[in-house]
């Protein structure tokens, strides 16, 4: 059976790095909030692809 964890988080790895790169370069902030959400949601996409690389490892 097809284990799709290696790709899913190869691909939140790559979107977590453009999101965070755009994030520190970019002085672009929500209309309504004060935080960078491209930053936040940039090391969530991160961590979370890496959770899945990290599992799809001891599988």
């Amino acid at each position: 059976m097809l284990d799709l964890r290696k790709p899913a988080g190869g691909f939140f790895v790559i979107v977590g790095i453009l999101l965070a790169i755009t994030g520190l370069a970019a002085d672009f902030k929500a209309p309504l909030l004060t935080s960078n959400l491209n930053l936040y949601f940039g090391v969530f996409s991160l961590a979370f692809g890496g959770i899945f690389l990290w599992l799809s490892r001891k599988a």
